[in-house]
């Protein structure tokens, strides 16, 4: 399948894109970063790429974007400004949601403008569209929430929603994905390495995690099995309580798990971001429950993204 990738030039795109080639798609990679962020082994002859900030105005006549676009069967559309990468400034924010957004919405509007109708198309949203609860659980029927993250998950799921009618949607509300190179667990890993570690806050909130290997085969299942269309919770089967993954994360890299981060350094580093970290969410999916994953257990998914 001829696949145009968006955004996925950071860490789940390392080991996506060699995925689908081994996979024997054809690929186009499209991100406002450079070449050089994607980060992989691999013969960079078997991709096509192409640098374009798709939130913003581009001149066509400098690209050959619209030609890709017009023989593209499937499209993969994982964009956006990393959530908890810096203080949510009001510039950051707007920096979020038109990343996701406005790309969104500029990417459905082409497809309709020029009658291009690819078989299907896979857009990334996130857990945060439930919004943040101590105590709650979240299917893939819960309503969504009311706070910042939620209401920007709702409108990048409705520019999605503007796809070409007879292409299969497929959403993933995707949780926190485990892989050493980078999210939550390429952040904590250093700490607790240097024998610093332990719980964020009181350790009592939710995490809803999912390994990068299961999170890139959802991905690869849902481009060719039509049985994949709507919205899905791409979550591990078993969320947890943050001192509960700080303790197995110890665990698996043998170091202690004793210095709690408390709730005011973290507001100190991301302001409303802390939210998001210091509340979580538990967050299931009953559309995933006879999924197969490779890794249903936090231990097994962290030995095996901290082996090397």
């Amino acid at each position: 399948m001829r696949l145009l990738l968006l955004g996925c030039t950071g860490f789940v795109g390392r080991e996506l894109v060699p995925t689908l080639i081994k996979e024997g798609h054809e690929i186009f990679v499209i991100s406002r970063n450079p070449i050089s962020k994607l980060n992989i082994n691999i013969d960079f002859k078997k991709i096509k790429f192409l640098k374009i900030n798709l939130s913003e105005e581009f001149n066509w006549k400098n690209n050959n974007f619209l030609e890709i676009l017009k023989n593209i069967e499937g499209i993969i559309n994982l964009t956006g400004e990393p959530i908890a990468d810096k203080k949510w400034t009001l510039s950051q924010k707007k920096e979020i949601e038109k990343s996701r957004i406005n790309t969104t919405k500029f990417l459905m509007k082409t497809l309709k403008e020029f009658k291009i109708n690819p078989k299907v198309i896979i857009s990334g949203s996130a857990i945060g569209f439930y919004g943040t609860s101590l105590s709650k659980e979240f299917s893939e029927n819960s309503e969504g929430g009311n706070d910042f993250l939620a209401n920007i998950c709702k409108k990048w799921e409705a520019a999605a929603a503007e796809k070409p009618f007879f292409s299969r949607l497929v959403i993933f509300r995707i949780g926190i994905v485990l892989e050493a190179e980078g999210g939550a667990l390429g952040k904590m890993l250093p700490v607790f390495k240097l024998g610093l570690g332990g719980p964020i806050g009181d350790g009592m909130q939710w995490m809803s995690w999912i390994h990068r290997s299961d999170l890139c085969t959802l991905i690869s299942n849902a481009l060719v099995d039509k049985k994949y269309s709507g919205v899905f919770n791409a979550v591990a089967p078993k969320p947890v309580l943050m001192k509960d993954f700080s303790k197995t994360l110890g665990k698996c890299i043998n170091r202690p798990n004793l210095l709690p981060v408390p709730g005011a350094v973290l507001k100190l580093l991301l302001g409303d971001g802390a939210k998001v970290v210091l509340e979580g969410q538990k967050v299931i999916s009953n559309k995933l429950k006879n999924y197969n994953f490779k890794y249903p257990l936090l231990e097994k998914a962290i030995y095996a993204a901290t082996k090397n």
